[in-house]
């Protein structure tokens, strides 16, 4: 007896054999982040923004690419001219093997010296500090956002979620005239 194929050949108008088409992983096609810092925003002022590859091995990039990635107690930090990232957990790919890389090992980040020597300068004034924001793809490479944050006290987070609060509060306010109008 012959055996029973799950693949779905479509046939093509020129003739030939095509297979159909899959949506991509949203992930990997860089429409949706890999990994995000929620707590970044919370615990520091981000004062600028910096995009920076990240030098990865094979199974780390696999692995990015299936979600596992953390960047909430990761931290930039400049050392001989050349930026690192420090405990970034990317966790094990899950079809790796014995040579399957370590989940919180530094990795080095790919800039422009000039863009690394200013960065530098920028980390040197006190309570300045350089955290990752996001991790996403760009062009099948995967990116870094960097951003150079500020620490917040708890009186600087309070008066933010104050701000935020009063902020909804208006919003909400103009949505319920806007109903009451009729529009």
């Amino acid at each position: 007896m012959a055996r029973q194929s799950t693949h779905v050949i479509v046939q093509n108008t020129d003739g030939g054999l095509k297979k159909p088409v899959r949506p991509r992983d949203p992930v990997a096609s860089g429409e949706r982040d890999a990994a995000h810092n929620r707590m970044a925003s919370h615990n520091y002022f981000l004062l600028e923004k910096f995009e920076a590859g990240v030098s990865l091995r094979g199974t780390e990039v696999k692995s990015i690419r299936e979600g596992k990635a953390n960047l909430k107690d990761s931290y930039g930090l400049i050392k001989d001219g050349e930026a690192f990232l420090l405990n970034l957990h990317i966790g094990a790919y899950s079809h790796g093997n014995i040579a399957n890389h370590d989940e919180t090992r530094t990795r080095k980040l790919l800039m422009h010296r000039e863009e690394v020597r200013k960065l530098f300068q920028k980390t040197q004034i006190k309570g300045h500090t350089l955290i990752p924001t996001r991790l996403y793809f760009r062009k099948g490479r995967v990116k870094c956002e960097l951003a150079l944050a500020k620490g917040k006290q708890d009186w600087d987070k309070r008066e933010t979620e104050k701000r935020r609060e009063a902020d909804r509060d208006a919003r909400a306010a103009v949505n319920a005239s806007k109903h009451r109008m009729g529009r």
